[in-house]
């Protein structure tokens, strides 16, 4: 029996892709809660927490799009031409953000508010186009035999619209529950008081989509509902249960004994789990609701030579990753850096 590279590719994929929005979630989620924090000190310290870092990020993003590329061609195509106008707002946020990251330390103080309007504008942007774009891949996309056969607005429909205004939720928790970890005064109390509504909302809208989707699509209400598999993935709502009541828990402020880190570790569950909920609902296709992997898939002898070198530089590039986090571990204090 062979070795299913169209299924080792598939989790690749969907590494890659929860990497990138685990780590450049909270960089876009702090971006949004600049509004949240006018003072400039602030905000100083919001940027100095994710400086060495945040354009690592990207990486992800980069390995999950060739890698789709590589491994299902057919899915490239289908999926970049129906989403092909969010993608490019998406984008277009990402460079008004990467730029204004950038360019706001080198501005002159007078002119520094114009970056950071640039900086909130460009990861609300991102944002909530990412969140569009995996709307309307949940939401399914027109297919033709093995082309895209829908129109180039298809994604302006109320799922797609309701998952951008989710994702923003989301990446808004998560850069308040990181600047939680990695704050300490003021703005730390501050963002214990974002993260309470922001955890709410997130359940909220978790509860929406569990309840919109099965609705909607007959084969995702059998996939969860019907017997065996209700009990084998029973485990996936009730986590999220449990890491919601963890995570509000840690922001009450009543138990000094909870670790700054636990908020964000809680986070991090819950959008694993969200994201874990939406890929088994959708398993085993790569283009809802009728290609799977293997129907996308390019011939086994271009998957393998692609997993070679997929296979040697994924771990490079998970090392230095963790080693950047780990040697700019800690509080970062204002003025000060990192101690």
């Amino acid at each position: 029996m062979g070795i299913d590279t169209s299924i080792i590719w598939a989790l690749i994929i969907f590494f890659a892709v929860f990497m990138y929005v685990l780590l450049d979630g909270f960089d876009l989620g702090i971006g949004m809660l600049f509004p949240f924090t006018p003072e400039a000190r602030d905000r100083d310290t919001m940027m100095n927490t994710v400086a060495p870092v945040w354009d690592g990020n990207e990486t992800w993003l980069v390995m999950g799009g060739a890698g789709l590329l590589a491994a299902f061609p057919v899915a490239y195509a289908i999926i970049l031409s129906g989403l092909y106008l969010p993608l490019v707002f998406m984008l277009i946020g990402l460079v008004f953000r990467g730029v204004a990251f950038e360019f706001r330390f080198k501005a002159k103080e007078h002119e520094r508010h114009l970056w950071d309007k640039a900086f909130i504008g460009g990861s609300v942007v991102a944002s909530f186009f990412q969140g569009v774009s995996l709307g309307a891949f949940l939401d399914g996309i027109a297919v033709s035999g093995r082309s895209y056969a829908g129109g180039p607005l298809d994604w302006i429909a109320p799922f797609p619209l309701l998952a951008g205004f989710g994702v923003m939720i989301a990446y808004l928790l998560l850069g308040s529950t990181w600047l939680i970890m990695k704050t300490e005064g003021e703005l730390h109390a501050r963002m214990v008081q974002v993260a309470r509504p922001l955890a709410l909302a997130l359940l909220a809208a978790i509860v929406v989509v569990s309840i919109w989707t099965p609705l909607r699509d007959p084969a995702v209400a059998d996939r969860w509902f019907t017997f065996p598999n209700i009990v084998f993935l029973a485990p996936v709502p009730v986590l999220v249960l449990v890491f919601i009541v963890l995570l509000l828990r840690s922001l009450t402020g009543k138990d000094d004994r909870l670790p700054h880190r636990l908020p964000f570790v809680a986070a991090l569950a819950l959008i694993f789990l969200g994201y874990s909920g939406m890929a088994i609902s959708i398993w085993p296709h790569i283009v809802p609701p009728a290609i799977s992997i293997w129907e996308a898939a390019s011939p086994p002898a271009s998957q393998g030579f692609a997993l070679v070198g997929t296979l040697f530089i994924l771990p490079i590039i998970l090392m230095y990753t963790v080693w950047s986090y780990w040697v700019f571990r800690g509080k970062v204090k204002a003025d000060a850096g990192y101690h």
